[in-house]
């Protein structure tokens, strides 16, 4: 088969129908001899030919993907650190294909003999600028021509060990490099970022004349100041074949996420769904659901060792689209399902707060309406990592708010005894089944935490001694709060707490922040899963697709309000169907039937299909129970 980069190319005399003008084809190369010979990489290029053949780049295009199959993401030009060797790793003929479209061809001169220069694979140098941006257009047309040339096949090939504090040095600025990252380590402090090449931040960041090549509309983060001058004196304009590694977050840091993603609402659900379950049913039955919840987390980090790829995408590869359409769905309804809980949740506690300090007493769906003014505007936010200052305050609210509970129950406790409680509740145990799975619903951040740690190997450990914790937390602030209230628990166990108190005030004014602040967090995927669905062309560079979109996002924090409004009478009901309909799925059945393909043992078959009916079950027992008392009361 013959590559498209050596089809004959015919080339029309005249300027083309929409082909650039002169002076915008002048614009371009303009744009990039700028970068080019800027001081910081006018070194760099100068040393270009003898730093590495170009030749020894072409075979190396497996080097540059990551062990996701995903271009990594950076939040900016200084993201990228060579120490733990995590740069961009794309392959080389994507890059290729990015970096033309910056280039100047045939199609886009307005001068004949530029185009033939460039059709005929000449010389660049006829173009304004041409001698320093020359190397540019030499590597492109190498990659571009790389599928047709052979290369000679050798029987023995015995590597070098590699040094990785100095494998670099050779490299154009390499000595300068090495005694930056020393000094910085000598001194205690973080090494200074830098990109590995010139091409590399073409690619990733597409800053040929200003443009943005991103898929998606993530906003830059364009303040010149984090573009440090070490970063740019650093870069080579061809990149280097090295090795890459898939994260660096040590075991502890894995534990704060893992916190972080399972401790949040759910935990103050709890004490009500005690109530429906009753206290010895409930203490028992959520240990248990925390044990299986943590098999099928192991079975989806065991099949990711199979499958590297993303959940929806585990389901592709092995069951087909229709898998991956079903994974999205569950993943998307589950997230609007917690936005309208927490949503009812923020309401309840504005309004006791309102009641007690202002006097004034309002409809529930008068807080809801209020919520919309803040999430609208959060909801069109492209960037989710501009969203992280919101998760930091939350967390530190819960974090007292859970504190301040525990002192209570167990000072109420010791003063009051136990209130009235019972073993079983027969009638409405099955909404205890969905509250406990909303509450340990965390699975959608397992391949990210694992993708994110240096040693993805001690993961289970780390993740089976967070559930342990979890658990003893989940248990004791269930089980204390209802002995503490008994028959009059609440659905939201911090309302039951005495309003007049300014302190009692102060924890539940905190805490229903910290939880309207992480509200954007979760619509995010959900809002992103269904954009990607429903939009083909990206709004960065199409005002009517981008307004169509923020239109779709301010409709969908709308929709999120009026489900809350329907679901605020019966607000442990409505957590209880969450946690059937949409988590159910996401935790005790995709995970089984994944793991299913891959397990190589008759024990481990049996474990999957034993989780698999289990989930089943507690999808249509518990669905239909909860909507059948939903709709009888």
């Amino acid at each position: 088969m013959v590559s498209p980069a050596s089809e004959p190319v015919e080339i029309k005399r005249g300027k083309k129908v929409g082909s650039p003008s002169r002076s915008e084809v002048g614009s371009r190369q303009s744009a990039i001899n700028r970068l080019v010979t800027s001081p910081p990489l006018a070194q760099s290029f100068s040393q270009l030919s003898k730093s590495q053949p170009l030749s020894s780049i072409q075979n190396t295009n497996d080097n540059y993907l990551s062990s996701s199959g995903k271009f990594p993401a950076a939040s900016s030009f200084g993201s990228l650190n060579p120490i733990s060797e995590t740069s961009i790793d794309i392959p080389q003929q994507k890059k290729a294909e990015i970096v033309k479209k910056h280039l100047v061809t045939e199609a886009d001169s307005p001068d004949d003999n530029l185009a033939d220069s460039y059709a005929l694979n000449s010389t660049s140098f006829k173009l304004p600028g041409g001698d320093a941006t020359h190397e540019v257009y030499k590597w492109h047309a190498e990659v571009e021509n790389a599928p047709m040339k052979r290369t000679r096949s050798r029987s023995l090939y015995l590597p070098r060990p590699i040094d990785p504090e100095t494998s670099n040095i050779r490299e154009p600025g390499g000595f300068r490099r090495h005694h930056v990252i020393m000094k910085a380590r000598k001194a205690g402090k973080e090494p200074p970022n830098m990109i590995r090449s010139f091409i590399d931040f073409l690619a990733m960041y597409g800053h040929f004349a200003g443009e943005d090549l991103s898929d998606d509309e993530e906003e830059e983060d364009d303040n010149d100041d984090d573009y440090e001058p070490i970063a740019l004196e650093s870069a080579p304009l061809l990149p280097r074949e090295r090795n890459t590694t898939d994260g660096t977050a040590s075991p502890s840091k894995a534990v704060f996420l893992l916190l972080k993603s399972f401790v949040g609402t759910g935990v103050m659900f709890l004490p009500k769904a005690f109530y429906n379950g009753g206290m010895a049913f409930s203490s028992i039955f959520l240990v248990f659901i925390a044990l299986i919840s943590l098999c099928s987390f192991l079975l989806l980090v065991r099949t990711r060792t199979h499958y590297p790829y993303s959940f929806g995408d585990i389901g592709n590869a092995l069951y087909g689209s229709w898998m991956r359409f079903a994974v999205l769905f569950s993943i998307t309804i589950s997230q609007i399902g917690f936005v309208c809980a927490y949503m009812i949740f923020v309401a309840e506690n504005l309004d006791s707060v309102a009641e007690q300090v202002l006097g004034i007493r309002l409809q529930i769906y008068v807080y809801i309406l209020i919520q919309i003014l803040v999430y609208v505007p959060l909801a069109m936010i492209r960037r989710i990592s501009k969203l992280s200052f919101t998760a930091l305050i939350a967390d530190a609210f819960i974090m007292f708010g859970l504190l301040y509970l525990y002192y209570f129950d167990i000072n109420q406790l010791v003063k009051e005894g136990v209130s009235d409680i019972a073993a079983f509740n027969p009638d409405d145990f099955a909404l205890f089944i969905g509250t406990a799975v909303f509450t340990f619903e965390g699975i959608g951040l397992i391949i990210p935490i694992t993708e994110s740690m240096k040693e993805p190997e001690k993961f289970p450990k780390v993740l089976t001694g967070v559930m342990i914790f979890i658990s003893v937390l989940f248990t004791s602030i269930g089980a204390l709060s209802y002995a503490t209230f008994g028959s009059e628990i609440k659905t939201v166990v911090i309302i039951n707490l005495p309003s007049t108190d300014p302190l009692v005030q102060t924890v539940q004014l905190l805490y229903a922040l910290a939880i309207l602040l992480s509200i954007p967090l979760q619509l995010f995927p959900a809002i992103r899963i269904m954009e990607q669905g429903l939009f083909e062309k990206s709004g960065k560079d199409d005002p009517y697709v981008k307004w169509q979109k923020n239109i779709f996002r301010t409709l969908t924090v709308f929709v999120c309000a009026l489900i809350s409004w329907g679901g605020a009478s019966d607000l442990d009901k409505f957590v209880s169907l969450i946690g059937s309909f949409a988590c159910v799925p996401l935790c005790f059945i995709y995970p089984p039937l994944f793991h299913y393909k891959v397990a190589r043992t008759f024990g481990a078959k049996m474990l999957d299909v034993s989780i698999l009916i289990f989930g089943v079950f507690s999808l249509f027992y518990t669905t239909h129970v909860t909507i059948r008392k939903w709709g009888g009361e």
